[in-house]
């Protein structure tokens, strides 16, 4: 039987944005196998990754937890290198496909020593429009470098992918991200981001349930802002923070779904400001759907992202979403059409959630506007492209330069 790998540094990656990738290949008749850090460096909970070792025995799908880790000097790494090797020595993989940036090195200079075929999905370089300038020093040239040892580069932002063009990589990809379950995130039951003009004259809003609000003590006549997201210093919580504690507003709260290690200087924070009773931190979330149905707006302050699978899900959802003007964001959302970009400015945001929460007209238009972009972001359409990819084999080296 055909045999691959599929490995990050952290088996997290791989759970959160790779299981509709497992499938595609187990049902193209292929063997899979997962490399990644099981113990350490995940941000969902321990019982998700359990969820997840169990997933992959059900399906007949061999594990294997290496050291790797995001620290690029950490020798941790080195260990992670020489066991990836192993693995590829003891079972002969057909192809390996790579995720994250420290995986994608171990696994593409254990691919180039075992002249093995590598597939690599850069999910947002750390190289962008407006990134540090220690990013260009250091991250560019490691992947420009890197792109020689991989037959197939896969990007999934426009900005990445025209920047790829110029690197040295057998082939070269644009997928729109990973897909999102359309059927799953979608508010029909209310018609919500329907714009016909008959949905919009019978539309009810049988989607305030107030769980959400009953659960945390929101009032059910409260403006809710939503994040979701690993709660860390990219993902920029404390913009969407110091924004609330501006606003003119009291009857306004933000629930932040997530946990990581700002947790706690962002409670304190919330304290200084004397809006802790308004800013909710619920936590990891396995029911991020009822958040978004009670959710007004949609806040996604990241400084950095590749293709944000949470814009997409808020989008689906027919919540309105205000987020940075950086790449990958301005792959989904065109400022004042399906969405409203900032330049991560309080005065900014906090202008951005009035208009939102006090015109309809403007909230209507983005909620329509939204749900017809996202449309091609959803799994059906990338995982026909997936598996395309896959069944063009697309391994073979080449000069060619192609786009699905």
């Amino acid at each position: 039987m055909k045999k691959m790998l599929m490995m990050a540094t952290t088996a997290a990656m791989i759970e959160q944005f790779n299981k509709n990738n497992i499938l595609i290949l187990l049902d193209m008749g292929y063997e899979v196998h997962v490399a990644g850090n099981f113990e350490k460096g995940n941000p969902i909970s321990q019982e998700r990754l359990e969820a997840f070792k169990k997933w992959l025995e059900e399906r007949k799908c061999k594990w294997f937890n290496i050291p790797s880790t995001r620290k690029p000097t950490d020798y941790n790494n080195v260990r992670a290198y020489k066991q990836v090797v192993s693995l590829i020595k003891q079972y002969n993989y057909n192809f390996i496909h790579c995720h994250t940036p420290i995986g994608s090195v171990i696994a593409r200079c254990a691919a180039h020593k075992t002249h093995t075929p590598i597939i690599y999905t850069a999910h947002g370089f750390h190289f962008y429009k407006g990134a540090p300038i220690k990013n260009w020093l250091i991250y560019y040239p490691v992947e420009k470098f890197f792109s020689r040892w991989t037959d197939l580069l896969i990007l999934i932002t426009k900005e990445d992918y025209e920047r790829a063009k110029s690197f040295k990589a057998g082939k070269v990809v644009y997928v729109p991200g990973v897909g999102i379950d359309l059927d799953e995130f979608n508010k029909e039951k209310n018609n919500k981001g329907d714009c016909s003009n008959e949905a919009r004259e019978s539309q009810v809003d049988l989607s305030k349930e107030h769980v959400i609000r009953s659960e945390f003590g929101i009032p059910t006549d409260a403006k809710l802002l939503l994040s979701v997201g690993e709660v860390n210093k990219n993902k920029n919580h404390k913009l969407g923070i110091e924004a609330l504690a501006r606003l003119k507003d009291k009857n306004v709260y933000y629930v932040i779904c997530g946990r990581g290690h700002m947790m706690d200087a962002y409670k304190i924070l919330t304290q200084k400001l004397g809006i802790s009773d308004r800013v909710i931190f619920a936590g990891y979330r396995t029911d991020v759907i009822k958040f978004y149905n009670e959710a007004d707006v949609f806040l996604f302050p990241s400084l950095r992202e590749g293709l944000s699978v949470a814009v997409m899900e808020a989008m689906a959802m027919g919540v309105p979403v205000i987020c940075n003007d950086i790449r990958g964001n301005t792959d989904l959302i065109e400022d004042k059409v399906s969405g409203l970009l900032i330049n991560n400015q309080i005065d900014e945001l906090v202008k951005a959630i009035q208009e939102l929460i006090s015109n309809d007209e403007l909230r209507d238009k983005i909620i329509c506007e939204g749900r017809k972009k996202v449309k091609h972001f959803g799994i059906k359409n990338v995982s026909n492209m997936m598996r395309k990819v896959y069944e063009q084999e697309l391994l073979h080296k080449s000069d060619a330069l192609i786009d699905i």
